[in-house]
Order: structure tokens, then sequence, then C-alpha cells
């Protein structure tokens, strides 16, 4: 098992940080994809889960966040050359997790015809009925405080506005001391919401039914009802999906719920 920092280069240039948990070369490999402010060191507790258990465990910094690089203008193709990019330095070919908005990433990635043998997603935040949605204008005023660079702002923003928590909330959380360390990938929270499909994150139905490789899409019972729905949405317009509601918290479930799921479905290949 290895916690050391490896790098690979994207097509346009871009440096990718990556870790890998056991040996590629020896077991299946599954790439972990974060979601809105994650890092490849969130992962960690997990990666050591699915390691202990048979599968190579590759997270990676996805661009401009934590020790990966940032070119601009950015764009979700670019998003997918790095994902492609961590894939080829890993094996050639593996799993792929999303967790979050980052099962957004994973899922135009496997439409886009990437080596993924098996894909899993956890909660991608797809607004699915008649659900909260965040404000029409969403992204485009992310998009301005982006080129303002204005990292903080974004970064509330996307809570407020994204997420939903109350304002004062949010204002207590400012004065944590974590909050200083989110505030660097601020500006990637337009990212997510780019991969997402824009303000009001629709089921992007077509690209699901492109997806023939198996495809897990989880739900947590601590979750609210919307969140869920996303994911059994998915599942269902994806040619070999499956829904599978684990037991849980707000949108997350714990590793040891969480790891023998992934581990089953990851070895399918």
């Amino acid at each position: 098992m290895s916690e050391q920092t490896l790098t690979t280069t994207s097509a346009d240039g871009t440096t990718i940080a990556y870790q890998a948990y056991g040996a590629p070369a020896d077991r299946p490999t599954l790439v972990l994809v974060s979601g809105a402010t994650q890092r490849k060191e969130d992962w960690a507790d997990l990666a050591e889960a699915l390691a202990g258990a048979g599968l190579a465990a590759v997270p990676y910094d996805r661009r401009g966040r934590g020790e990966s690089g940032d070119t601009t203008p950015y764009a979700v193709e670019r998003e997918i050359e790095d994902l492609a990019a961590v894939i080829a330095a890993t094996g050639g070919s593996a799993g792929v997790l999303g967790m979050s908005s980052g099962g957004a990433l994973a899922n135009r990635a496997a439409g886009a015809g990437l080596p993924i043998t098996t894909l899993s997603t956890f909660e991608t935040p797809y607004r699915v009925g008649d659900v909260p949605k965040p404000p029409d204008d969403y992204v485009e005023h992310l998009q301005q405080l982006y080129d303002a660079d204005r990292p903080e702002e974004m970064l509330e923003y996307f809570m407020v506005a994204g997420v939903g928590q109350p304002q004062e909330q949010v204002d207590q959380m400012k004065q944590m001391p974590f909050w200083a360390s989110l505030v660097p990938v601020g500006r990637t929270v337009l990212y997510d919401a780019v991969c997402l499909g824009g303000s009001h994150a629709p089921l992007p139905t077509e690209l699901l039914g492109s997806i023939t490789v198996p495809m897990l899409c989880l739900g947590s019972t601590g979750s609210p009802d919307w969140l869920r729905g996303g994911a059994e949405a998915s599942a269902a317009a994806a040619p070999d999906g499956r829904f599978v509601v684990l037991d849980g918290d707000f949108h997350s479930a714990p590793t040891s719920v969480l790891a023998p799921v992934l581990v089953e479905h990851h070895r399918r290949a």
C-alpha cells in the first residue's frame, strides 16, 4: 500500500496528482473521482479499505485542487482528458467511482468512451422532477465570481445557492478552521456545475443511455429524497444500471458499509 503522491500529464499539459493504494499491476483498479471541494486525501479511509479488500484504489486531485495544476480556459473535455491520463498511468483501464458531482464527470467520461470497465456513482445531484433547484443564473453568477478571482465568495455561494444550506450556518462554517483550507478550491465549484450540465443539473438521459458498462448508482438513507431520486433515475436510464440504497448519513455512507458494495461491483469485470 502506498500513499505517495505521483503525477501524470493531461493532454493539455496540466499536471494531475494522484495516489495509488495497492498495486495496480496485480489487481483491478478503481479510480476515485471527487465531488465538489474534495481532494485526494479525503478518500484515504475508503481507499485503504478497498486496497485491503483486493482493489487498487486511485484517488486523484481534479484540476484546480490540491497538487494538480489548472490550465484555463476550463472545459469539461479537459477534465475527461485528466481522468483518461490517470487511467493510462495506472494500468490502461479501470473501474471508476464518482462521488456526488464527481459522478457527473464519471458519467461523461464513460459516455466519451474512456476505457472504463465498471462504473459507480454516489448520489450524483441531478435534479429530477419538482425538487429544490439553484437559481436560474447559478452558473452565470459563479462564472462572474470566477472571472473576478473571488474563490471564497464562490464557495459561499455554492454552499447557500447550490447545496441549500442556510446563510447563518455558512457564516458559522466560515469561522471554523477548515474553511480556510477549502477556499483554495473555491474556484472549482464552477467546474462541478458545468459538469452537471448547468444551473438546474438536469438528468442527462441520452448520456446515461449510452453507458453500456455495469453501472451502480448508490443512495443513502440519511439523504433527502431528491438526492436518492437522482440516483434512482440515473440507474433507470442506464442500460445496465442498478440502484442500491445504503444505510448512511447525509450524502454519505460509512466506509464499512460502502466498501464491500464497491468491491462486489467493481470486481465483476
